[in-house]
């Protein structure tokens, strides 16, 4: 029987994506993601837990992320666990777990500062409705607007 390797997370970036560009104008973006729960303890008392998510955007995906995320945007992401194996200075070896993005929705309105101009090949603003979608298939610059009235991602 085959795995599966899926990840499916709803959170806010905590910091402005890092895009970099590779030879053959391949780009990728790094973006770091948090998920809050909250939770009452034993004695009632609220609990926030926040967890941090390291996302990795390519190509068309990391152009959109580079043009329209900002600090505080908030996500629907989907996606693979990736995990990267190597070995330090001292011959020790590392890991570090990313998340591959799939897909991913902008959820809400536009951030402060967030994309001045639209992008290329398609009319329709990437904030029209409250969400817009870039999925692995569909990376280039055109987005997927979502007509749905409301902010849930399913």
């Amino acid at each position: 029987m085959a795995g599966v390797n899926k990840v499916i997370l709803v959170g806010n970036l905590g910091a402005d994506p890092e895009v970099k560009y590779l030879e053959g104008d391949k780009a990728v973006a790094k973006l770091r993601l948090a998920t809050t729960e909250s939770y009452k303890d034993k004695s009632g008392n609220r609990v926030e837990q926040t967890e941090w998510h390291d996302l990795e955007m390519w190509d068309g995906q990391a152009k959109i992320a580079e043009q329209y995320l900002k600090k505080g945007s908030q996500l629907y992401v989907e996606g693979k666990i990736k995990t990267d194996t190597w070995q330090d200075d001292q011959g020790q070896n590392r890991y570090r777990t990313k998340i591959r993005v799939q897909s991913f929705t902008m959820l809400g309105g536009k951030p402060d500062g967030a994309g001045g101009s639209q992008p290329s090949g398609n009319s329709a603003p990437a904030y029209a409705k409250p969400a817009a979608t870039a999925s692995a298939a569909n990376s280039g610059p055109d987005l997927v607007l979502d007509d749905s009235d409301d902010d849930l991602p399913f």
